[in-house]
């Protein structure tokens, strides 16, 4: 149980590293409701991981659907599709950084989360959490992957299937509690935070893209071997 946490970790914390969603849930935290829309945002964030994370498992599951050694070969062909996507999305997200002297930008349509209401920010935060993040969908199945192929009790996938979804979620959770406990000056850190995001943001997803693209290809390719 402890080595597929291991195996697993490294996904979690690239889910958790994904500056868009936490600008937006700092954004969250600026509105008038900001108590209501942060624990919100956290929350769909969760389900949105868990919605792609369940059916994986259940569907992955070797030893109730294919051969052992069938399933093996399936899940290595996933990692290396999955590897393969990442690669050509860092390369994507390295032409599109700031160059020097220019501004990072974020679209414009973010700015709404500020004025909607809490209803509205759980879905936000459940479509921006992997049905709209490519990195995070190919995080979720490889992590979810890992747990599904190891030679466990269905209870303690199950458990360890929470603690992949609960670390998946740290970094949204992290400005939510600052927020809460932290009172203003928790706001002027966060902004900080904000700002160095939005002029980060495609140089941290590149990098993102391509060190998970390769440790994707890199157990595809153990597989086949």
């Amino acid at each position: 149980m402890v080595n597929t946490l291991f195996d697993f970790f490294p996904f979690a914390v690239g889910i958790a590293i994904s500056p868009v969603p936490i600008i937006t849930v700092i954004l969250a935290l600026f509105s008038k409701k900001a108590k209501w829309n942060g624990p919100a945002f956290l929350f769909g964030w969760a389900m949105g991981i868990a919605v792609v994370a369940i059916p994986v498992l259940i569907l992955s599951d070797s030893s109730k659907i294919v051969p052992e050694t069938k399933a093996s070969l399936m899940a290595s062909v996933i990692r290396l599709a999955l590897g393969v996507l990442l690669l050509l999305l860092a390369i994507r997200n390295w032409k599109k950084r700031p160059r020097k002297g220019e501004e990072g930008m974020i679209p414009k349509w973010l700015l709404f989360i500020e004025t909607v209401s809490p209803l509205k920010v759980f879905g936000v935060g459940f479509f921006f959490a992997d049905l709209t993040n490519p990195k995070n969908t190919a995080l979720t199945i490889a992590g979810t992957l890992s747990i599904a192929h190891s030679e466990i009790p269905v209870s303690a996938k199950t458990i360890l299937l929470i603690i992949f979804i609960l670390m998946s979620s740290i970094g949204i959770a992290i400005p939510v509690v600052y927020y809460l406990v932290g009172g203003i000056h928790a706001k002027k850190i966060l902004d900080i935070w904000k700002k160095w995001l939005i002029q980060n943001n495609a140089t941290v997803m590149a990098v993102l893209f391509l060190v998970f693209g390769s440790i994707l290809i890199s157990q595809g390719m153990k597989g086949f071997a």
